[in-house]
Parts: structure tokens; sequence; C-alpha cells
């Protein structure tokens, strides 16, 4: 009863059908046959026209059992990114164990990933046949629904019969985090600046530079002032660990400055992040710590999927140990929600560090 049940599914599955011109002309060979055969009254004829008919029906009858009881599965990397091949792995299982599947082609439909149709010969019965592929996603985002089409033309090739296959499971593609044009000349320029806020009145010497004006006096270096002419200062590094605060105002109307800036917060982040900088990443619906509340792919799980969205601005962050880098369409509205984004520690970036890295704000 079981095989019956399962040979009832089979022919009741989703299976369609291409003919191919193989099929058309045999199907054309089978009329004239036909033809000669009633016109003739010779038994010969039809003896030879029932064995065409029958074995077209065969041939229809064992390519959609070849596609029946095949279960697909896709084996992927706990983190993806866009723009990125990654190698996964394409599980196929035949639960019929009574029966092969023969020259099975499996190819990705819609927004799949699988960038090339692949071949198996056979998957004999029973069996799983686990084979590892490259996978390559365009963009970011979530992927819920992933189609697949598995189809043969066994075993005469008269029609390519063929069935859709859709993975219901959610895909999480990050942002790419990969340098664009004018990321790597943003990280270096902010690095410096970060560099640059960091550097104090801690125990550690950092180095010797000239004075600048305002400057206390007891920090002069006398021996390299009389040494170069000029006045020196001894500089030192802060005590305290770096921090950086990314925010990234999600309130915009320019898809396009939004994508780019995803990206880019996206990039800046995984390479603070893998300097071991502290970082707080906020937005108007989020606001969380890395480490201590996450990890860096908690922003990039968050921007892989966030979408512009209306909401107010949160109140301006006053943290003197920490560097704040700021995406924003808009800086005025940063001013009118009483953001100081004329300090040293805050670098704006707007609408023109797409071409090129803006000026510091000071």
């Amino acid at each position: 009863m079981a095989i019956w049940r399962r040979f009832q599914a089979a022919l009741a599955s989703g299976v369609n059908q291409k003919v191919t011109r193989l099929g058309l002309l045999y199907t054309l060979a089978c009329v004239l046959v036909a033809l000669a055969a009633f016109s003739s009254a010779n038994n010969l004829l039809f003896l030879i026209l029932a064995a065409m008919l029958a074995t077209l029906m065969i041939s229809g009858l064992v390519s959609r059992l070849s596609l029946a009881g095949l279960a697909l599965d896709l084996l992927l990397p706990d983190h993806i990114c866009a723009k990125r091949k990654l190698i996964g792995r394409v599980a196929i299982q035949n639960e019929k164990r009574w029966m092969a599947s023969f020259s099975i082609h499996l190819a990705g439909q819609g927004q799949s990933a699988l960038p090339a149709p692949m071949y198996f010969p056979l998957i004999p019965g029973g069996a799983r046949i686990d084979q590892p592929v490259e996978f390559y996603f365009d963009h970011r985002g979530s992927y819920r629904e992933n189609s697949f089409r598995f189809s043969t033309r066994f075993p005469f090739g008269f029609a390519e019969r063929r069935i859709n296959v859709l993975l219901r499971r959610e895909v999480v593609v990050y942002p790419c985090i990969d340098p664009q044009p004018g990321f790597d000349d943003l990280l270096i320029s902010l690095a410096g600046e970060i560099e640059s806020y960091f550097r104090g009145q801690g125990s550690d010497f950092y180095r010797i530079r000239p004075y600048e004006a305002l400057e206390s006096a007891r920090h002069v270096d006398w021996k390299a002032t009389a040494h170069t002419g000029n006045l020196q200062v001894r500089e030192f590094a802060r005590e305290q660990e770096q921090s950086v605060t990314l925010f990234l105002d999600i309130d915009v109307n320019d898809k396009l400055w939004f994508e780019h800036s995803v990206d880019c917060c996206a990039f800046i982040a995984w390479n603070l992040a893998l300097k071991g900088t502290k970082l707080r990443f906020c937005t108007q619906r989020l606001d969380v710590q890395v480490p201590g509340e996450g990890d860096v792919y908690t922003i990039l799980k968050y921007l892989a999927t966030v979408v512009p969205s209306r909401g107010p601005l949160p109140p301006a962050f006053h943290d003197r140990n920490a560097f704040q880098v700021v995406f924003s369409l808009d800086p005025r509205r940063l001013a009118e929600a009483g953001w100081e984004i004329s300090e040293r520690n805050i670098r704006v970036l707007g609408a023109d560090y797409r071409s090129a890295p803006p000026v510091a704000a000071n």
C-alpha cells in the first residue's frame, strides 16, 4: 500500500513538461504510422503504432517517477555577505527506495542565488547526494522563499519534465563588507581622526609634537624645545579604551543614498570590530553596544533588513569618551534635536561622502 500511495503521489505531483524537437518528430512519426495503418488496415502497422504509443507513455511515466520523491536541502554558512562568493552545499535526497532517479538537472529560479544549473546523472534509490556549490547573493536582505526546479529528459528525450521546489527557509544576507570606491579612504581618514581624538593626558608617553595655542605649559618639553628652537610638548595617550558610536539616520527619502550608507556603515563597523574597538550602534529604532549586548554580527543582521522609516531622532549622545560617526542626509535635523555637530569628536557623513570623504565637522 505504501508503494501504491507513493505511485499515486508521483502521478499527482505538479509536474509540467516541455516537448522537445525529438518529441515533435516522434509524435509526427506516430501520426504518419497511424494514418498508414488505418488507411491500409495492415496489422503490422497497427503493431508498430501500438509499440510507438506504448514507448511514448512509458517515457512519460518513467520521467515523472524519476522526479518524484526528490527532496532538496541547502547547507549555507551562518554568516553570508552580499556581493561575495561563498561555498555552500546542495543536498538531494531520493526518498524512493525502490527506484533510482536518472539524468536530473537542478536550476535556481528568481533569487535563489544558484549561479549555474547542476547535473546529477544518477541518484540511487534511498541515497543522499551532497555536493559543494558556489553561491552569490547580489544584495542584502532576507530571502524567505528560495525557488528551484528539477528537470529531466530521461529516458528518451521526448519531453523535458519539470517540477518546482520551494524552500521556505529564511536566509539573512548581510550588507557588503568589502571596500567599495571611496570606502578605504574614508576608513583611513576616520582612523586618523579617532586616533587623534583619543590622544590625551594619560600616563603613557605618545609623542613629542609642536606646541598649539592655549595648551598648558606644564607639558612643554624644554630639551626638545632647545634642540629645535620651537616650543615642543610631550603628548600622552588616554588610558580609557577607545569607543566609537555609529549612528545611522533611517528617516530618509533617498533610497540610493540609504543603500550606500548601509554598506558604508557595515564596512566601518566590521573593520573597527576587527581592531577590537568598542562600538555602539544606533538608529531611531535600535541601540546596541558591542561587545556587551551583542557582537558585530548583531549589527550586520540588523543592517541586512533595515529599511527607511520615519521617527524622531534620539537625544544627542553627550559622551566625551566616544568618537561619534553620524550618517545623516540632513545634518540640520541633528542640530534642531540638540546635537552639537560642531564638536571635535563628531564626524557627520552626509550627501557628499559618496564621491569623496567629507571634511571633518569642526
